[in-house]
């Protein structure tokens, strides 16, 4: 289904969006994402082209594939892809040789989406939410730069065996080549250079090849970037300060293992999985100057929840905001949705995962409507500088 929108501008420029709302309450946050992308249409004056189309499971149900060939076709075609969430119970059984996350995963795969971003920032109001006293988590902005396709999950060999003797050995391998680590690094640092230019590598450099390898590439490619702050911490290290001073740091690249931990851990400073939004882009650019990428939340399906207008839309939003910033080079606009959802989290909207007991509480389409809202009258702050191409 294609929807093109309305605008009263018809002379600005298009953007062709992929809308993927997938299974569970991935289509009921979506929804409200795809409201607060025509508030920002109606207020800036542009035209964005939607086009919806089946993943995950609904595809498998109606395709016998969990990502058609049409779709991704699509998917290559368009500035950016608006992705909600893919599983569920009906499609679990890990016999399956179709399953909902293979449309993910060859989408990551064929639009070579290499760094996942993953921000966690603690909203001032939510500051309950965390376990973390107030005074350390307070002002949390974190941008964690992970990098995707290589590392200890994809590298071979893999495998678990018996010995001889009977007795099971397993081996992973971790490998990265220098081109995988540096066009990782050279995104993060074109990230910081959109925030407060500050940069830390976390690596294992005391133990692994791998991160000396990453430790000596990001060393080099700092180089490049005089004016962005760099440092180097090992990845353990960080994991202790995180909780103690997180507020210290701005953009983190790491590896794949070590971030897919150290973003769980984040977690935790945002306060809820329904706030978290994330990114996953390349080196593929689209004709507006930014990433092509994918941008979904992190909260998953959450089956028990859907269809009962409980979801918290804010990750799909946010991660919205990040698509207008990235993909599209939007930052007003991102700017504008991000002050949105501050200011309705201030004002005390508050879904049931960030509630306080006893708090009343809104539905998922109440609170993507009241963030619309928001939006549609914001007042928006200048437009930070646009995004450099190292």
């Amino acid at each position: 289904m294609s929807a093109q929108s309305s605008s009263s501008n018809s002379h600005a420029p298009r953007v062709r969006i992929l809308v993927l709302a997938g299974d569970g309450i991935g289509p009921e946050v979506i929804a409200e994402a795809i409201k607060v992308l025509r508030a920002v249409e109606g207020r800036f004056g542009h035209r964005f082209e939607l086009t919806e189309d089946q993943i995950g499971g609904s595809a498998i149900d109606d395709f016998g594939t969990a990502l058609r060939p049409a779709t991704f076709a699509l998917a290559r075609r368009s500035d950016a892809v608006l992705f909600g969430a893919v599983g569920g119970p009906k499609w679990d059984d890990p016999r399956a040789t179709v399953r909902p996350e293979q449309g993910i995963l060859r989408l990551r795969s064929g639009l070579e989406t290499f760094a996942n971003l993953r921000p966690a920032r603690m909203h001032p109001a939510l500051v309950h939410l965390s376990p973390l006293r107030a005074e350390i988590v307070q002002g949390t902005d974190v941008l964690f730069v992970r990098e995707l396709v290589a590392g200890t999950y994809f590298a071979k060999p893999k495998k678990l065996w018996q010995d001889a003797g009977g007795a099971w050995r397993a081996v992973d391998t971790c490998a990265y080549t220098e081109a995988q680590v540096e066009r990782a690094v050279r995104v993060a640092f074109e990230l910081a250079r959109r925030r407060r230019r500050r940069l830390h590598v976390a690596d294992k450099q005391n133990v692994m090849a791998t991160s000396r390898l990453w430790r000596d590439v990001a060393t080099r490619v700092a180089q490049s970037f005089p004016d962005v702050e760099f440092g180097a911490i090992l990845a353990d290290a960080l994991a202790m300060h995180l909780l103690y001073r997180p507020t210290e740091f701005d953009v983190i690249v790491t590896d794949n293992l070590f971030g897919d931990i150290l973003t769980d851990e984040a977690a935790a400073l945002a306060g809820s999985m329904g706030l978290m939004p994330s990114a996953s882009i390349g080196e593929l650019r689209n004709p507006h100057g930014g990433y092509r990428g994918i941008y979904e939340p992190i909260h998953g399906t959450a089956p028990d929840i859907a269809g009962q207008g409980r979801a918290n839309p804010v990750a799909a939003i946010q991660s919205l905001g990040m698509l207008l910033r990235y993909s599209l080079n939007l930052e007003q606009e991102a700017q504008a949705v991000a002050g949105a959802v501050d200011d309705v989290i201030a004002r005390g909207l508050r879904t049931p995962d960030i509630a306080r007991p006893g708090e009343p509480t809104v539905s998922t389409r109440e609170m993507g409507s009241a963030i619309a809202a928001a939006v549609a009258g914001a007042a928006v702050p200048p437009p930070a500088p646009a995004l450099a191409h190292a």
